[in-house]
């Protein structure tokens, strides 16, 4: 019977220890501390699909909306009947009223039906772009890039990328290739505004939750502040959702961070915190401001990958680094 090696004992060294040996760079000697190092970066799991199909929840929610259409229908109609028994200017003036009411609830239906099918239009295009990016298929990868045109045509400061690409669709081109190059033209200009974005939200929430008195303001602080961030990633990369739309997209973006963040989220706090020095000078107050800005991006980093009309690929996708590169060293220069 062999016999099994004992584990061996935990050691301290320091790195810069000529006895200790990355493993992979050279054969290590005997007697030597062989280090392993472990990735940077977690990868970034695909977007899971929004679930589809026939739901009883949404039949029930639907059935009560009718309803309640209904209720208030004959409640106005009871109204107007009883006005006019009154007096004919208070019924024509209750009609006028209704009419307006009526007017206003058929536009805010229609934007929320245009702000679905938006948010379903990029979630279409996005599954596409993976699939002709996997597949290398071209007339998919082209149908994409048509299709990022059109949801862009109104953006003036796309005009360049939409030329750009236009250009490519005249020439022959393997359809990962052609998903480059969209990406590099159209896309990536977006993703460095989006990048801003999340930079000051999560500044600005660091900042604000550092110097409140309060715990509930910096709730409050911080859940607007996040909210308005998914909305406005949403509104530059073409979704606009309206109420109901936004509502399902929240609901998505919280989702895939569960789904992608929570160790890339545990890791990424630990090693800004203690890679920078500063976790042992921080008052309490700043420490907790730094962890809000730092979750603060996490979530616009989530909101990113659920917005973006394509994902990831030959650009490199925002960490927390490049978000939040100028937090760390502005705290560390407070403790000083």
């Amino acid at each position: 019977m062999s016999e099994t090696p004992s584990p061996r004992r935990p050691t301290a060294f320091r790195l810069d220890d000529p006895d200790v040996v990355v493993a992979g760079s050279r054969e290590a000697p005997a007697g030597r501390i062989v280090v392993e190092p472990e990735p940077d970066d977690v990868p970034a799991l695909p977007v899971p699909p929004r679930r589809r199909g026939f739901r009883w929840g949404r039949l029930f929610w639907s059935g009560v909306g009718g309803l309640v259409t209904l209720g208030i229908g004959l409640s106005v109609d009871r109204l107007v009947r009883d006005l006019f028994a009154r007096e004919d200017w208070l019924g024509w003036l209750g009609l006028g009223l209704a009419a307006l009411a009526s007017v206003a609830a058929v536009a805010i239906i229609v934007r929320e039906v245009a702000g679905i099918w938006r948010l379903a239009r990029i979630d279409e295009l996005r599954a596409d772009a993976a699939a002709a990016v996997l597949g290398d298929d071209t007339p998919k990868a082209v149908k994409v890039a048509e299709g990022l045109v059109a949801l862009y045509r109104e953006r003036p400061q796309t005009a360049r990328g939409r030329a750009a690409v236009a250009g490519h669709l005249g020439e022959v081109i393997d359809g990962r290739d052609l998903m480059v190059l969209v990406e590099a033209d159209l896309v990536t200009p977006l993703d460095r505004a989006a990048q801003r974005l999340v930079a000051d939200a999560a500044k600005k929430v660091s900042i604000v939750t550092a110097i409140s008195p309060r715990a509930v303001v910096d709730l409050v602080f911080v859940l607007v502040t996040v909210l308005g961030l998914i909305r406005r990633l949403a509104d530059l990369y073409g979704g606009r959702p309206g109420t109901i739309g936004f509502l399902g997209l929240t609901r998505h973006v919280f989702a895939h961070l569960a789904v992608t963040g929570g160790m890339a989220a545990g890791d990424g706090l630990v090693q800004q915190i203690l890679g920078h020095g500063i976790a042992a000078r921080l008052s309490t107050r700043l420490g907790e401001g730094v962890i809000n800005g730092l979750l603060t991006a996490r979530v616009g980093l989530a909101a990113i990958d659920v917005c973006r009309p394509m994902p990831f690929v030959a650009a490199t996708r925002p960490g927390i680094q490049e978000v939040m590169g100028g937090l760390m060293p502005e705290a560390e220069a407070k403790t000083r």
